[in-house]
């Protein structure tokens, strides 16, 4: 298990060799990049700031739930603060498996449960620049979620 808040680039290879085993089947990544339009306004960067100790700490405690969730350890995590261009990683999960339902089941529950519990904070940089402290979580992100599980239960 890894878990980190970084000021640095994010490597989304050495987070797959973090959760590479022989005995898995399966290895999930999923990378959060910064994207340039946000609900209709078009973003030139993100700054993220967050309360460190704090951050790591329940970063680390999720990592340890999905853990027990997935049945494994092969799971690695890292979210990067400071400031960020269009199309940087600010957040990466790798999680493995040997079967890809539980691997891609402890990637998704770290980072839901990241957006809601993490003290990690970011400000867009607008093309018109201005600057705006924006929610990690938006009721169109939560949407999805509902939608994707309706899915399921059909």
């Amino acid at each position: 298990m890894h878990s980190a808040i970084v000021d640095r680039p994010i490597d989304p290879s050495k987070l797959l060799e973090r959760v590479a085993a022989r005995g898995n089947g399966a290895a999930v990544l999923f990378l959060g990049t910064v994207r340039d339009v946000n609900a209709g306004r078009g973003v030139s960067g993100i700054e993220y700031t967050a309360y460190r100790s704090m951050a790591e700490r329940e970063l680390h405690r999720i990592v340890e739930e999905a853990a027990l969730l997935a049945d494994s350890n092969d799971i690695a995590v890292e979210h990067r603060l400071g400031e960020l261009a269009i199309g940087e990683c600010s957040v990466a999960v790798a999680a493995a498996h040997p079967h890809r339902a539980r691997a891609f089941e402890a990637a998704r529950y770290v980072i839901e449960e990241l957006k809601q519990r993490v003290p990690i904070w970011k400000r867009e940089q607008y093309d018109d620049g201005t600057r705006e402290w924006v929610p990690a979580t938006t009721s169109e992100n939560e949407r999805t979620i509902e939608l994707v599980d309706a899915g399921e239960k059909q």
